[in-house]
């Protein structure tokens, strides 16, 4: 599951994930990738995102439910260093699908390690992708990484197909309040006091670069898990291979609301739904009562705004 060291590779690549993808247990047993641990901080004491072997979801939502102060940090540029190393030392050609540099400095730690590790093993093919999906999104985009390696790419051609396809997943959410977002600095405190005395819900997704995006305000839960399955209806595109993913921070009420809403939809009876919990490391920022919906369908760059038009030439994009 959680990996110090590479573990054994039954494919022609290794594939390398962090437990920012908030993969179930199960998921993360029966995955054959090498998954990196996120820390986070609970009260000034120091924990690894373990994927809930340590501590329950609910353990950890009631703390933050009773005021205890949660807080995240990226994977140690020193543990990338020893991690590449290793990998390169056993030699299968590697890609690393990292969490969203717009939310972590860990994908910039991840690129000077491979350098420093390329220079010395120059041989090594090693890719590190910015997979710009926060949460479960990287959990679906790793699920059919490792199908596409059973069908054949190559390390490199796998690199190639996660900086398409990550544009094809969606991911829409909301939260129960916006507590966590104002500790973390994220929003002032005062918008989220308003936003509580309102009763006001907001719908959220990311964008291309993986951040955080607004895409509506609601009164009451309910018209916000609404939103949940009016943005799947709008941007699903049927493919029974592909499963999407319901998870929730300890809303699970929540969550199987939304699961039978979308069961409802045309062609989504027998869909595969995976269900999950939003880990440790996004919790800390989110906090109780987060539900998301997360899917594959049309290209989101396909949909860009002028703006974000403009701006991805600018980058040269």
């Amino acid at each position: 599951m959680i990996t110090e060291q590479p573990g054994p590779v039954k494919g022609n690549c290794r594939i390398v994930v962090d437990t920012c993808a908030d993969f179930t247990p199960e998921i993360a047993a029966t995955l054959d990738v090498d998954i990196l641990a996120f820390p986070y901080i609970v009260d000034g004491t120091e924990h690894l995102d373990d994927i809930w072997k340590s501590m329950t979801p609910k353990e950890f939502y009631d703390r933050l439910r009773s005021g205890a102060r949660a807080s995240t940090a990226a994977i140690p540029l020193g543990h990338y260093l020893e991690f590449f190393t290793a990998c390169a030392e056993e030699g299968t050609p590697t890609v690393y699908l990292c969490f969203t540099s717009a939310l972590s400095s860990s994908y910039d730690y991840a690129c000077k390690a491979a350098a420093e590790v390329l220079k010395n093993y120059p041989e090594f093919e090693l890719h590190v992708v910015d997979n710009a999906l926060p949460s479960a999104a990287a959990e679906l985009l790793a699920l059919e990484a490792v199908r596409q390696r059973r069908a054949g790419l190559t390390a490199s051609q796998l690199a190639a197909w996660a900086h398409e396809a990550k544009s094809y997943v969606h991911g829409f959410f909301t939260l129960d309040n916006l507590d966590a977002l104002a500790a973390g600095g994220r929003i002032p405190p005062a918008a989220a006091q308003l936003s509580s005395k309102l009763d006001i819900k907001p719908s959220l997704s990311f964008d291309l670069s993986g951040a955080l995006s607004l895409t509506g305000v609601n009164r009451g839960r309910k018209k916000a898990l609404r939103s949940l399955v009016k943005g799947f209806k709008e941007n699903w595109v049927p493919d029974s291979a592909l499963p999407i993913t319901i998870v929730s921070s300890d809303a699970e009420k929540d969550a199987d609301w939304v699961e039978a809403a979308i069961r409802k939809e045309e062609g989504c009876k027998s869909l595969t739904i995976l269900r999950g919990s939003v880990g440790p490391t996004i919790g800390a920022h989110v906090g109780p009562g987060m539900v998301a919906v997360i899917f594959w369908g049309q290209n989101r760059g396909e949909k860009m705004s002028l703006s974000d038009r403009i701006a991805r030439r600018v980058r040269g994009e």
